[in-house]
């Protein structure tokens, strides 16, 4: 991809300093008061003037746009909770051990969460619908060859690359959509987006029980190939990219190393070149005969040279390095402390899933259909939460930003979490113990509703944060909450069992509550302190 001529003219727009005029920032005063940003002082990037803007895209184009990304995460979401019902078959027919059946399930999660470092450094060079092509191909392929094992090895191995090819979308759906909608629309959006892989752990379990009693577990896989086919044409010949590299930090710092690397070069050729001129200049003192030779400074050739090369800067592959850009996500304490918070909500959701299945098993012995229709009913709570939650988080940016005067700034989206979070923590004390004490399965349905309603909406609400407190590096912001979601449900995926069998689903989520309360403190102190920590962001990084 080369370079527009005006790529300096770009950086200076988009680096801190004084306004200057025809930059972007003198549009702030003309857009509405829910667009304003609260410091003219700090770069507008997300407002950069580029051709073909994703967010003046008709209403018909962001629509498509918003249903295959969503489509997407469906599948993603789908693929990691398909296998649960048909795990008895797995091990019988591949002759696998419980432990190694464990791994085919915890080697997903923990890549499915980490892998999108990389797949969101390459769309922030490469644009959204080449990650997007390459990230479905990879999980089709796997897909067939997972239904094809013959050793549990194999499977895992291709879970494991499964796991890759699907993680592209949840990263890189939430980027594509801070691309088309503007910082106002996109709680709502991000509500309508997070409900459809909100569905792939409630149906996942119905689906994978029916297709393996059906037809024998690799007709799972086979269904999930058939899906990622299609998507893969659907982001072939209906997906239009949305990325623009004047809107992307990543992209202007990868492309400031590359021409601070050239310079440097060029520098040091001109240093040479000047140092034999000063011989030549010596011998012609004491030799008139002597004649500038090819490559000085009179012939002009080595800085000609150099200068074309600065006119023609491409990235490529190797400009790709996931680890700066989620440093920088990382060294911001409004950052990790929101990435904690949504870690453990996600590592709440996999360790309810997880222990209700095995108690349902155990003590109401449910076949796998069975405990996936109960499964619904988190996975119901969880879609009511993200699409009234995303609402919600909308009406309360738009309020208090009229209320500021017009002047908008990310920590008012934390605002629209807190009425969530009074409900959340009672709600996962009561599900621990009606699940300890086998009541009725309606009463452990209400909970398990209860539970995905409260943690899912103050999850929409800090998922929007995640993108509003990160503008032109919403990938790498949104891949860094993946890692912490995958790294934190792993975990509690590992030690859950554990620490139900020892201490029993009430104590256990008593517990567990502690830790949502702690959470919620994170997320207060954020909404309080959140906005002087980006100012010293800014000002040490930049």
């Amino acid at each position: 991809m080369s370079i527009p001529t005006t790529t300096n003219e770009t950086l200076r727009a988009n680096s801190p300093g004084p306004h200057l005029p025809g930059t972007p920032t003198a549009d702030i005063s003309s857009r509405p008061p829910k667009e304003a940003v609260e410091d003219k002082s700090i770069p507008d990037i997300e407002h950069v003037p580029v051709d073909d803007d994703p967010r003046k895209w008709s209403y018909a184009r962001k629509t498509i746009t918003l249903w295959i990304v969503s489509a997407a995460s469906l599948i993603s979401t789908l693929a990691s909770s398909i296998q649960n019902p048909m795990n008895e078959l797995i091990a019988h027919n591949l002759h696998a051990t419980s432990f190694q059946i464990s791994w085919t399930l915890a080697a997903f999660i923990i890549v499915q969460g980490n892998f999108p470092l990389v797949w969101s450094a390459a769309s922030e060079i490469k644009g959204r619908k080449l990650v997007y092509v390459a990230a479905t191909a990879i999980f089709v392929l796997a897909s067939a060859i997972v239904a094809n094992a013959q050793t549990i090895n194999v499977l895992i191995g291709m879970r494991v690359v499964q796991a890759a090819g699907s993680s592209a979308a949840m990263t890189i759906s939430a980027a594509t959509l801070a691309d088309i909608y503007e910082t106002h629309e996109r709680g709502t959006m991000m509500g309508i987006f997070f409900a459809a892989p909100l569905f792939g752990p409630a149906l996942g379990p119905i689906i994978g029980g029916c297709l393996s009693e059906a037809f024998g577990w690799p007709a799972s896989f086979y269904f999930l190939a058939a899906c990622g086919g299609i998507l893969l044409g659907a982001f072939i010949f209906l997906f239009k990219d949305t990325f623009r590299i004047e809107r992307s930090l990543t992209y202007q710092a990868a492309l400031r190393r590359r021409t601070n690397t050239a310079k440097g070069l060029k520098s040091a050729t001109e240093s040479t070149v000047t140092e034999s001129n000063a011989k030549t200049e010596e011998k012609q003192a004491s030799d008139e005969k002597a004649s500038p030779q090819p490559g000085s400074i009179e012939d002009g050739t080595a800085a000609v040279k150099v200068e074309s090369g600065l006119n023609d800067v491409r990235l490529s592959i190797s400009d790709i390095n996931p680890f700066p850009p989620f440093w920088k996500i990382m060294q911001q304490r409004n950052n990790l402390a929101i990435l904690l918070a949504n870690g453990l909500v996600f590592a709440l959701s996999y360790s309810v899933s997880y222990t209700c299945t095995r108690t349902l098993n155990m003590h109401y012995k449910y076949d796998a259909l069975s405990v996936g229709i109960v499964l619904l009913s988190l996975g119901a709570g969880s879609i009511g939460g993200s699409v009234i939650g995303g609402r919600w988080s909308d009406h309360v940016v738009t309020k208090m930003t009229n209320k500021n005067g017009g002047k908008w700034y990310p920590e008012m989206r934390l605002k629209s979490a807190t009425l969530a979070m009074v409900w959340l923590p009672p709600s996962v004390v009561a599900y621990g113990w009606v699940a300890e004490k086998h009541v009725d399965v309606g009463v452990v349905c209400v909970m398990l509703f209860l539970c995905g309603f409260f943690s899912i909406w103050m999850y929409s609400g800090t998922l929007a944060y995640v993108v509003d407190a990160n503008p032109g590096r919403s990938s790498s912001a949104v891949a860094a909450n993946s890692s912490f979601r995958g790294t934190l449900a792993f975990v509690s995926i590992m030690v859950a069992a554990r620490l139900q069998d020892a201490i029993g689903d009430g104590w256990f989520y008593t517990g567990f509550a502690g830790l949502v309360v702690v959470m919620e403190l994170l997320i207060v102190l954020v909404l309080r302190k959140g906005e002087s920590w980006r100012e010293q962001s800014l000002k040490i990084f930049n």
